[in-house]
């Protein structure tokens, strides 16, 4: 039988029982904690993870009521309320059994007790702490996935040779464990490349999960990624798996990697390295096993230059690089998308077949798409829901289908009055989208806001 990695606490004050205990565990879990003193529990929680806690009911001499144990099992749940918990004494009947389960043991031992049972009650006990964790996680992953659950569509869709040279990187990189980040403007499908990694990968049957840092508070990063435990800060009212630890056996898909403060890049970098994690408020490590894939619509290696991202950080998530052609340089998969999104609305909405003439199309293919498929995706949804014919009628955006007029600079050599002046007419171009505009000036949002900030914009 293969050494299990759990880990075990005992806890009682007779030496002798904690020796026997460890005797008889050691050759099939990986790791068996006694302490004599029960304390030390909360200390010892604080430092290792604990499939089972093996707690003696009875710490002080002649005491037989089993209340010090029901403390001290409560003192437990306060801990962690998921601990599984098998209390066993030498002074056990039925009442005081199903007083112990009532407040929260999973199961309650005789002493002396006979090797195999314990063992196959301890082998039950390590299963329900297995399940209830992976019941914990799925419960979690589940809420971070009900934004995921309407993707318009998870295949990729071209033919056009601009493609070409992604789908044979995918291939390439998909069976490895390499790192690869993702570069494209926005919405060009950089959560559908690292899907498609995902899904042709040693990893596809466990989980995916997509994290969009551009969307995360600054102040929450490193809870949102490695989690927290319970009073780690006002809020923390409940341990909370992080994002890496939800992902272990996985895919994690970090998107908008710029955003990441460089504060905490170098506490990024170090859970790439290690494989280990530390939650807000804890110092006990975790191991994450996990295939990282990064994405961005900023040009990383101009912020290494300026001293905002570390050059070791996008080394270490750089290992394979997939660079994502902007729409505009796809013109061949136009019609290919805009036929697709035709069918999954016109379904979607029940309206019937919708058609596109070759004219229309023509012009679509002209077009720039800034927003690239983002943008091509909610000009078919809208031209599907207000055309009143078969045939779909488009509002292509007039600034970017003709030459537009130089826009007056101020009449200043401040830098600071020029920079406001272009920031201002960046979100004005762009009609308040904050990350196209931010694109357009070169920056990360994150930079833009700040300059926002600063200037009161």
């Amino acid at each position: 039988m293969a050494v299990s990695k759990k880990a075990i606490l005992v806890v009682d004050d007779n030496q002798e029982i904690l020796i026997a205990t460890r005797m008889l565990l050691k050759p099939h879990y990986q790791k068996v904690v006694t302490l004599n003193n029960p304390h030390d529990i909360a200390s010892t929680m604080a430092d290792q993870e604990f499939a089972l806690i093996l707690l003696d009911m009875n710490f002080t001499r002649d005491s037989t009521s089993g209340a010090e144990g029901f403390y001290w099992l409560k003192q437990i749940k306060a801990i962690d309320e998921n601990a599984v918990v098998l209390l066993f004494t030498a002074f056990g009947d039925m009442s005081m059994a199903v007083e112990a389960i009532k407040q929260g043991a999973s199961d309650f031992v005789l002493k002396p007790w006979q090797n195999e049972k314990l063992l196959a009650t301890v082998a039950n006990c390590v299963e329900l702490n297995a399940q209830r964790q992976k019941s914990k996680k799925l419960d979690q992953i589940a809420q971070l996935s009900l934004a995921a659950q309407n993707k318009p569509f998870e295949n990729l869709i071209a033919q056009s040779s601009a493609m070409e040279h992604v789908f044979q990187t995918i291939e390439k990189a998909a069976k490895t464990d390499a790192n690869v980040l993702v570069l494209g403007e926005s919405g060009t499908g950089k959560e559908l490349i690292a899907r498609a990694l995902h899904k042709q990968s040693l990893r596809s049957k466990q989980t995916f999960l997509s994290v969009d840092m551009g969307t995360i508070a600054s102040s929450l990063f490193e809870s949102e990624l490695f989690g927290h435990v319970r009073g780690a800060f006002t809020d923390a009212k409940e341990n909370k798996q992080g994002r890496f630890e939800l992902a272990d056996e996985g895919t994690l898909f970090l998107d908008e990697i710029a955003n990441i403060p460089l504060a905490l890049q170098g506490k990024l970098l170090t859970a790439i390295q290690n494989r280990m994690i530390t939650p807000v408020g804890g110092s006990k490590q975790i191991d994450v096993d996990i295939r990282l894939i990064t994405a961005t619509n900023v040009n990383l290696y101009d912020m290494v230059n300026e001293g905002s991202f570390r050059q070791d950080l996008l080394y270490r998530i750089n290992t394979v690089e997939i660079n994502l052609p902007p729409l505009r340089q796809r013109q061949q998969d136009i019609p290919l998308l805009v036929n697709f999104y035709t069918k999954l609305y016109s379904d979607k909405y029940k309206l019937g077949s919708k058609l596109v003439d070759d004219k229309t199309m023509q012009s679509l293919v002209d077009y720039p798409w800034p927003g690239n498929i983002r943008e091509l995706q909610h000009l078919v949804e809208r031209a599907v829901i207000l055309s009143e014919s078969t045939h779909l009628q488009f509002q292509l955006s007039k600034n970017l289908t003709q030459a537009q007029p130089l826009q007056q600079l101020p009449n200043t050599y401040n830098l600071a009055e020029i920079e406001q002046h272009t920031i201002e007419r960046a979100i004005k171009d762009f009609k308040g989208n904050i990350s196209h505009a931010a694109k357009a000036l070169g920056i990360t949002r994150a930079s833009l806001y700040r300059k926002m900030e600063k200037f009161g914009v």
